[in-house]
C-alpha cells in the first residue's frame, strides 16, 4: 500500500511540476513586462522633458550671435546724436548691416532673387500686376519685399509686382 501511495504522490508531483513551471514562467514574464513598461515610461518622460528644454533654448545660439550687432546699433545711435558729418555714420550703418547679413548667412539664411524671374506662387506673393511688354509678361517686374530661404526652405515669400 505504501508503494501505491508513493507512486500516486510521484504522479501528482510530475503533474504539478509542469504547472509550477508554467506559473514561474508567467510570473517571470509579468516581471519583465512591468520592468519594460516602467523603463519605457521613464524614457517617454525623459524625452518629453528634453524636447521641452530644446524648444525653450532653440533660439539661444542665434540670439547670442546677434548680440554684437545689437551693440553695434547702440553705438551707431550714440554716434548719430553728436555726428556732424553724415558719411562716417552711413559707413558705420553699412558695416553693421554687413555684419548682420554675414551672421544670418552663416545660420543658413539666403536671400531670394526674384526680380526678372518667372512668377512662381510657391516663392512669390503677387501684390499687384502692371501692364508690361511681352518680354515681361508673367515675370516679376519689381520686388517690394525681399524673400528668404532658410536652409533651402522658404521662410518668407517675396512680395512682388508682376507684369501683365
Amino acid at each position: 500500500m505504501q508503494s501505491e501511495e508513493t507512486a500516486i504522490e510521484e504522479k501528482i508531483d510530475k503533474q504539478a511540476d509542469p504547472l509550477k513551471k508554467l506559473q514561474d514562467e508567467l510570473a517571470e514574464a509579468k516581471d519583465k513586462y512591468l520592468r519594460l513598461y516602467a523603463e519605457f515610461d521613464n524614457f517617454r518622460r525623459r524625452t518629453a522633458k528634453e524636447r521641452e528644454e530644446l524648444r525653450q533654448t532653440a533660439g539661444k545660439e542665434v540670439i547670442t550671435s546677434l548680440l554684437p550687432v545689437l551693440d553695434d546699433f547702440d553705438r551707431a545711435l550714440k554716434a548719430m546724436e553728436t555726428a556732424t558729418d553724415v558719411i562716417p555714420v552711413k559707413e558705420g550703418v553699412a558695416l553693421v548691416q554687413n555684419k548682420l547679413n554675414n551672421i544670418l548667412t552663416s545660420k543658413g539664411l539666403k536671400p531670394m532673387d526674384a526680380k526678372g524671374q518667372v512668377f512662381d506662387a510657391d516663392l512669390h506673393e503677387g501684390i499687384t500686376s502692371i501692364p508690361a511688354g511681352d518680354e515681361l509678361k508673367g515675370k516679376v517686374v519689381d520686388e517690394l519685399e525681399k524673400g528668404y530661404y532658410l536652409n533651402d526652405k522658404v521662410v518668407r515669400f517675396a512680395k512682388v509686382v508682376v507684369g501683365a
